[in-house]
């Protein structure tokens, strides 16, 4: 069965940021937060299930100054619905770039 890969990159701000936006059931398989600054950051990383409700992957994750962070890693996935948005919040304007990667139309 082939698999559609596909990623989206986003710098998060010190407003709510949206890093993906799921358009049907979807898998995320990687998603690697890297604090561009020379200071240290604090990040939140969410969903935003059906437009509504909230539900924190990280909250508060404080990244040391040229350092990242894979917050899917090992195997592990995060399943989105179609219309579930993944975002970054950080505690500092732009200093977050974040990489996500997901497999498209998993269930068909």
């Amino acid at each position: 069965m082939a698999q559609d890969f596909e990623s989206n990159g986003a710098r998060v701000t010190n407003s709510a940021t949206t890093i993906y936006t799921s358009n049907s059931d979807d898998a995320v398989v990687g998603l690697r937060l890297a604090n561009i600054l020379t200071a240290a950051v604090t990040v939140d990383v969410y969903i935003t299930e059906g437009g509504s409700t909230d539900r924190y992957i990280v909250k508060t994750l404080s990244i040391p100054p040229g350092s990242s962070v894979e917050l899917s890693q090992g195997g592990s996935k995060l399943v989105l619905q179609s219309g579930d948005v993944v975002k970054g919040l950080c505690g500092t304007a732009n200093g977050i770039d974040a990489w996500i990667s997901v497999v498209d139309a998993i269930s068909t």
